[in-house]
């Protein structure tokens, strides 16, 4: 087979995986795109990954966010406030993320892989409730939140959804499915956010961020039915998932201190 051809359906594979994981946790797409992209897919620069995922997340986010969108599960105004003060910060860490050696870079990513994973093997969101919206009471928190998430997006490159869906339920008790819908209004903001940034610097494979966007597409429906139909079993699936993020975690550690060893 092509390599070209291979690679690129690896990449729509790996978009299909992104894609499923945005739609069915509202989270979790774009910290799997960045090791899909290093190890399994080849690419050489670990900014050229980042700004290659931001594109791919950012464009899976909506495919995804229309379908809960449908099922009416978006807070409107929880989500606009928390994009509003999380996109400039997604600006100002992007701006310093590309400033940092990749390696170094993608050591730290590992370390915020390991956060995640051990956060989602813990008890999920114990402070979703029934009510949840963006008022007076509960607007600073939700600034605050956006602010936090959108600087680690844009550092790290990432939609940042594993951490707006926790920061959407702290902040405003929201129950955890419209928390899901919400943070893929925040997700599609930051990552499009960073991608701007990093194609500006001419950092985004564009031939390999469609092949991802195409799997991601279908990904994204497939997680959002999901996510209607499986409320019963999510505990399970987190913490499956929190697995999966340590062990990468792991892996790309290992990885990067190779790579500083002998740099």
């Amino acid at each position: 087979m092509d390599p070209d051809l291979a690679q690129h359906l690896l990449g729509a594979a790996s978009g299909l995986l992104v894609g499923t994981s945005l739609g069915l946790f509202g989270g979790g797409g774009s910290i799997l795109a960045v090791p899909l992209l290093v190890s399994l897919l080849g690419t050489g620069q670990v900014h050229l990954a980042i700004g290659t995922s931001a594109v791919a997340v950012a464009t899976n986010a909506l495919s995804g966010l229309i379908s809960h969108t449908l099922r009416g599960t978006v807070r409107w105004r929880c989500a606009i406030a928390f994009s509003v003060s999380g996109v400039a910060g997604a600006l100002a860490g992007a701006a310093i993320g590309k400033m940092i050696d990749g390696d170094r870079l993608l050591l730290m990513f590992a370390g915020l892989m390991a956060v995640a994973g051990a956060f989602m093997l813990r008890r999920s969101h114990p402070r979703a409730g029934t009510g949840g919206d963006c008022t007076g009471r509960t607007l600073p928190g939700v600034l605050a939140c956006g602010a936090g998430c959108g600087g680690l997006a844009g550092f790290f490159g990432i939609g940042g959804g594993f951490l707006v869906v926790p920061g959407l339920v702290w902040s405003t008790g929201m129950p955890l499915i419209n928390a899901i819908g919400t943070s893929l209004v925040v997700i599609f903001a930051f990552g499009a956010t960073t991608a701007a940034s990093y194609a500006v610097s001419g950092l985004v494979d564009w031939a390999l961020a469609i092949s991802f966007m195409l799997g991601g597409a279908a990904g994204s429906w497939l997680g959002c039915q999901a996510a209607h139909h499986i409320a019963q079993r999510r505990d399970l699936l987190q913490h499956l998932f929190g697995g999966i993020l340590l062990i990468v975690a792991a892996y790309l550690a290992w990885k990067s201190l190779s790579a500083l060893s002998t740099g």
